[in-house]
């Protein structure tokens, strides 16, 4: 399973995510999982993740050495999941694979569409807010959106093994 997370510049919510789910995979002993993350925006190539996340993932006991990335037309081909951190980061992901050629075969989701909650749906940019709240409501967002997605796949590839017997 790969798994690509996505937003305006790398440097907040999708390194976070990042961080997260590899976490997760590998507290479930999950095998061959692949996470990454990557921005729409080149602001971050090279760079490291934002310092106010890093400090919240180091206080969550986690840690991420990604450097920021711009999403890439490969991208699309090589991920199984690619997921937008807010619409407009999904519509343009949308917009970038309609353009390709073959079509990519990639699920292409909102993160927070796993959380169940529309009013969560969106996990907005904590760039710009002040101290440490928007961070600490993206990480809670993130969370529980990487959880939920680690149940539905569990299930989904629960119900496929038990249908081919």
């Amino acid at each position: 399973m790969k798994v690509l997370f996505v937003c305006i510049g790398n440097t907040c919510r999708s390194p976070m995510a990042e961080a997260i789910l590899k976490h997760l995979v590998v507290k479930r002993n999950l095998q061959d999982w692949y996470v990454d993350s990557a921005g729409l925006r080149s602001w971050n190539v090279g760079l490291e993740p934002q310092a106010r996340g890093q400090q919240l993932l180091k206080q969550h006991g986690l840690k991420t050495n990604h450097l920021g990335r711009m999403i890439s037309a490969q991208d699309f081909y090589d991920f199984d999941y690619i997921f937008a951190m807010d619409n407009s980061n999904l519509l343009e992901l949308e917009h970038m694979a309609a353009w390709l050629v073959p079509s990519p075969t990639c699920k292409i989701q909102l993160l927070g569409s796993y959380i169940g909650r529309k009013e969560d749906e969106i996990i907005e940019d904590p760039y710009f807010s002040e101290g440490m709240g928007g961070f600490n409501a993206a990480y809670l967002q993130i969370l529980e959106s990487c959880e939920r997605f680690l149940q539905h796949y569990n299930s989904d590839e629960n119900n496929v093994s038990l249908g081919s017997q």
